[in-house]
């Protein structure tokens, strides 16, 4: 359909069927195709014999003007024998795939990509990502907390940050429009660690909830250990599952050793040591009147004991596979096995005092009592 477009034609548009597109009557091949959930312009020309459609922005992101404008050039440069599908190399979307091709190892790309394409690309993705203001994402953030919760609203803040941050660190002219302050949520991160109390009630939860408590593993770690990953005492966690992407080898303590023979059906040379792991039964915390306990919430609790254990705070975060960080993290690439060893040891000790009952009192490693 040809008709004079205006801004008001274009913000009362309607599709008829899945879509319609309404070609202008001022620039020959522009036209507004609209859809279900977005209104994009896009250009048709012919190249070689073939009928092309270029999509080149979003309306009302980009306005009627502004599409003219674009459309002139592209036609421009194919009356210069060029093809302007070259403009859509910086849009946002395009950048996005870049990116998330050149950092496929994250764990977290499929589901980054999820997002992107469910709740960026309808509203940004066509955008020049040079053209893109920061009121544009204040509203997409704006829409995005209405629907889905300030919770989703940062983590698309995050991930359109990490993506302009690592545009800008590639180009000679872009400049993130992103600034501090445009977060949603008001959450802070936890702070929860179990008391005595609640550690002895969490301790009958079973193997899986103790190992977590002697090792400071986190869920998935424990939950996708192998017994490919046990030699002797020591448990090493492979890289590719290791957050910080290098082998950790954690030196089990006599108590967390028990657990692994308790927690498994199968034998030592079989595959998944905890078998319960994948279906863990979180309502146990429930049924010990701790409804609002996580199993990362043992992780913080067994750091917690480390220190309370007299534990070197450098070897505490090395058994939890923390990067240390500064000229120390860099240089100092002694693997502290013994100390690992002894602070695991340590803890649990620590645990088994407080499991019982005994009096719990810090006992510095390496000295004895008196």
């Amino acid at each position: 359909m040809r008709v004079l477009l205006t801004d008001r034609f274009c913000d009362r548009a309607k599709r008829h069927g899945a879509q319609a597109d309404y070609f202008d009557e001022t620039v020959s091949g522009l036209a507004l195709r609209v859809g279900r959930t977005t209104k994009s312009w896009t250009l048709h020309y012919s190249r070689n014999g073939k009928r092309i459609r270029l999509t080149f922005g979003t309306y009302p992101s980009l306005s009627l003007a502004a599409a003219r404008s674009k459309a002139l050039e592209a036609k421009a440069e194919i009356e210069a024998g060029h093809d302007p599908r070259s403009m859509q190399q910086d849009t946002l979307k395009a950048i996005c795939e870049e990116y998330l091709h050149r950092e496929s190892g994250l764990r977290t790309t499929a589901w980054r990509r999820q997002q992107l394409e469910r709740l960026v690309y309808p509203k940004l993705g066509d955008r020049p990502i040079g053209e893109i203001k920061r009121s544009e994402i204040v509203r997409l953030l704006d829409q995005i907390e209405d629907g889905s919760g300030p919770v989703m609203a940062d983590h698309i803040l995050a991930i359109i940050r990490r993506v302009m941050n690592w545009h800008a660190s590639r180009s000679d002219e872009f400049r993130s429009p992103i600034v501090r302050g445009m977060r949603r949520s008001k959450a802070q991160p936890r702070s929860r660690i179990l008391t005595d109390e609640e550690l002895r009630k969490v301790w009958t939860a079973g193997p899986f909830v103790r190992f977590i408590l002697l090792t400071g593993a986190r869920r998935s770690e424990a939950q996708g250990m192998t017994w490919a990953e046990v030699n002797g005492s020591d448990w090493t966690l492979p890289a590719a599952r290791n957050k910080t992407k290098v082998d950790l080898v954690r030196p089990l303590s006599k108590a967390a050793l028990s657990m692994l023979k308790e927690g498994s059906s199968c034998a030592p040379n079989g595959g998944q040591v905890f078998v319960d792991g994948q279906n863990w039964r979180f309502l146990k915390f429930k049924e010990a009147n701790l409804p609002d306990v996580t199993l990362h919430d043992l992780r913080r609790t067994a750091r917690s004991l480390m220190s309370r254990a007299g534990v070197n705070s450098d070897v505490g975060e090395r058994c939890l596979g923390h990067v240390i960080g500064g000229v120390r993290g860099v240089y100092d690439r002694h693997e502290y096995h013994r100390e690992k060893q002894q602070a695991f040891e340590a803890l649990a000790g620590l645990i088994d005092r407080i499991v019982k009952g005994a009096s719990a009192e810090v006992v510095s490693i390496g000295k004895k009592r008196r």
